[in-house]
């Protein structure tokens, strides 16, 4: 299958073979001759599949085609829940629509809101925007709503998990209630299917993967440990598989900064990105990891949606997420595009109800490996798939030497 058998036009079609876009996924087979008729369309689809491909190219055609913007208006709205992903379908959008006389523009907090307001002056045809900014934006009457054909939502569920649940009503107030809308995710929650329910009409509905699983090109496995030892455990892990380059999850921005220092401490060049870091901050750290001047970028949630890191090949959770869908999302920033990657999770005993929650929505067992002379003094219970803790293994002896202590009830071995 081609992408010109999908009706896209040729501009499109020449752009996609500059990009070496050979023939598209299935998502982007299944969602573009959907959007292009004008459909409703609630997809998900696993991280790296391109799902922004799937909507971007289809409105870029339909713009094309038809009509024009006017001042302080935009025809196409993409809602994005984080700073980064704003700015990675942004630069797609920009890249599809290189030959295309078109204007688009991306709008988010933590940075001027004056130069956002000089450039819907002339009106955009797309608007990638997050919802608090976008708000700003429409109560200073910078951008109207008039002319708007298409509501794009993407990763609505993040939205929504970062508390966006008051600013999204209030732009769904202001839009026309005659668009076209599409729904884009890795994951859908309850409450996101609820919500489709309420905002789009008549949708076709596609699934590309089975909902809420991980990417079957990445080697997953967990390590258990104590809670107090896990800066060291990483650093050990770092020096014996010789890692070159990891994406390393914390919970907290606190935690974050702290394995920073302790990297650098250690002459390992690393950077981090968290929600009190400014924008170009969090951008500048970035560039550095993608550039391969930085070897380890720490990370809170915030950063797990919108990494589009190519060839990514390891994926630290140096703290399991409290939100079992993160997990999803995280591990989803390598294994791209079916490349291969490796996901592995430090746990502590005090985190077993949130591996036994991931492991319920993933449906899978993660794989437990215990590194020699790690093994932690408080046990990680034993879990299963249906999110149940099976039982408390009993405290070990102590190993002697650097032989390791695997308890019995550990059913995954390498």
């Amino acid at each position: 299958m081609s992408f010109a058998s999908l009706g896209l036009i040729d501009p499109l079609v020449r752009t996609l073979a500059e990009l070496q876009y050979t023939e598209p996924t299935p998502i982007q087979a299944q969602a573009i001759p959907l959007v292009l008729a004008g459909r409703d369309v609630m997809a998900a689809a696993q991280t790296g599949t391109g799902k922004t491909a799937g909507f971007a190219l289809p409105l870029l055609q339909l713009l094309t085609m038809a009509g024009s913007t006017a001042p302080n208006s935009t025809r196409v709205l993409v809602l994005v829940p984080t700073r980064e992903l704003a700015e990675q379908v942004h630069q797609s959008v920009c890249s599809y629509g290189a030959s295309l006389p078109l204007r688009t523009m991306v709008a988010y907090g933590g940075v001027s809101i004056n130069p956002q307001m000089m450039k819907l002056r002339k009106g955009v045809d797309i608007l990638v925007a997050t919802p608090g900014r976008l708000l700003d934006l429409y109560r200073q009457n910078a951008v109207k709503f008039d002319l708007l054909q298409t509501l794009v939502l993407d990763e609505a569920d993040r939205m929504l998990d970062l508390g966006f649940a008051r600013e999204l009503d209030a732009v769904f107030a202001a839009l026309p209630t005659q668009r076209q809308t599409l729904l884009f995710s890795a994951t859908f929650s309850d409450p996101i299917r609820a919500l489709a329910a309420k905002l789009l009409r008549d949708p076709a509905s596609l699934e590309v993967s089975p909902r809420n699983t991980t990417v079957k090109a990445i080697r997953q496995w967990i390590v258990p440990v104590d809670k107090k030892r896990k800066p060291e455990l990483f650093l050990y892990l770092l020096k014996k598989h010789r890692w070159t380059q990891v994406l390393a999850f914390v919970k907290t921005r606190k935690g974050v900064d702290a394995l920073v220092e302790l990297l650098q401490a250690a002459q390992i060049p690393s950077d981090a990105i968290h929600g009190d870091k400014p924008q170009p901050a969090r951008q500048r750290a970035l560039d550095r990891f993608k550039a391969g001047e930085v070897r380890i970028l720490v990370a809170t949630d915030v950063a797990a949606r919108g990494l589009d890191i190519d060839a990514l090949p390891v994926v630290v959770n140096f703290d399991l997420p409290i939100v079992a869908e993160d997990y999803v999302h995280r591990t989803g920033r390598t294994g791209r595009a079916g490349a291969s990657g490796e996901a592995v999770s430090l746990v502590c005993a005090d985190e077993v109800t949130q591996l036994a929650a991931l492991e319920l929505l993933t449906g899978q067992t993660l794989e437990r490996i215990e590194e020699p002379g790690f093994a932690p003094e408080h046990r990680v219970p034993v879990t299963n798939t249906a999110g149940e803790v099976v039982k408390k293994p009993k405290k070990p002896k102590k190993p002697k030497g650097d032989v390791a202590v695997v308890s019995e009830d550990v059913r995954f071995r390498r």
